[in-house]
């Protein structure tokens, strides 16, 4: 299965009308008193749609991402006039400060913070005539959560496996990605050693106790994407082999899941688990040799978790469809 600009504009279709869309609603919001008592749209001006604050965000960096693989997209002019819409600095300000109010360190952490960082590296690498203008007006807060996940960091003596929003490895991969594309030395030389401390002697990883009833992602080959990011290509294979042997071997971590309600947000999170598998196993199986007898069980559960999903993201219930095209476009592109 490949992306085509017409399943990439279809995927496009589905966070410009989410975009703009402010309930139902999931809110994470600590209330300090009666005036915090908000609207979504009165707390995050930018990404109040999309169902939750990071769908909203990873569903514009969906937009960015189709616009620029696909230059004769036929919803560009729909895309320009979104960004264009929110992504002002008055809006901005808005999102970064409320960042700034005391006991919301957590807020987003750390799943949302990886996803802005792909945000602005999506932005840095647009050739839209107006990148620049919607990078520069987002650079506050990406400063922001840029020193947040540096303290983060800091502060973290373990890392957090779990399959949903929590997950360490994830976030660190998303963000490894930006610093490196931003030169940013510092932020990489934090997340390449926090992996190390973090992931570097794992052996034995219990794959099968995945997948879990409400996971959309593996802790196991999202950890595994993290490390072919952070270690050479000699030292990669040799963690691999430690870390999850005989992967052909693990019945439920090759095996696609089961999606029982599309209509359940928590059992929907299936369909995204498939596709995540998907794009980490292809980036895993490009780092490892190409004789490895992992290969071969790779290429065949890439192909059996794209069909169980992706068929299933353009016209899915609000409640996968408000983020599910994200995961898709990561699974699918090459």
């Amino acid at each position: 299965m490949q992306l085509t600009i017409e399943l990439a504009a279809a995927y496009t279709e589905m966070p410009l009308t989410y975009l703009r869309q402010e309930y139902p609603n999931h809110i994470m919001h600590v209330l300090h008193g009666a005036e915090d008592v908000l609207s979504p749209r009165a707390m995050h001006p930018v990404f109040y749609g999309c169902y939750d604050w990071h769908s909203a965000v990873h569903g514009y960096w969906l937009l960015l991402r189709c616009a620029k693989l696909y230059p004769a997209l036929p919803t560009q002019d729909k895309i320009t006039a979104i960004f264009d819409e929110h992504f002002t600095p008055e809006l901005m300000a808005q999102e970064t400060a409320y960042f700034q109010v005391g006991g919301r360190a957590s807020f987003e952490r750390p799943y949302g913070f990886g996803w802005i960082l792909g945000l602005a590296q999506e932005l840095a690498a647009s050739s839209h005539p107006r990148a620049a203008a919607w990078q520069a007006a987002m650079q506050p807060l990406t400063l922001e959560i840029r020193k947040r996940l540096l303290e983060y960091l800091g502060k973290l003596t373990y890392p957090i496996r779990v399959g949903t929003h929590y997950n360490t490895a994830f976030a660190l991969a998303l963000a490894l990605d930006y610093a490196r594309a931003a030169g940013d030395s510092e932020l990489e030389s934090a997340i390449v050693q926090a992996s190390r401390n973090y992931y570097g002697q794992d052996v034995n990883y219990p794959a099968h106790y995945e997948p879990g009833g409400d996971e959309y992602i593996s802790a196991a080959l999202t950890e595994a994407l993290l490390m072919s990011k952070v270690l050479d290509a000699t030292a990669f294979p040799e963690w691999f082999d430690t870390f999850l042997p005989q992967i052909d071997k693990t019945e439920r971590l090759m095996q696609p899941a089961q999606v029982s309600d599309r209509t359940d947000p928590k059992i929907a999170h299936l369909d995204g688990l498939n596709l995540s598998r998907a794009w980490c196993m292809k980036h895993i199986a490009r780092h490892l040799p190409a004789g490895h007898p992992a290969q071969a069980a790779l290429s065949g559960a890439i192909a059996r978790h794209l069909k169980a999903s992706v068929d299933h993201v353009v016209g899915s219930h609000y409640s996968g469809g408000h983020w599910l095209a994200s995961f898709a476009l990561l699974a699918l592109e090459d």
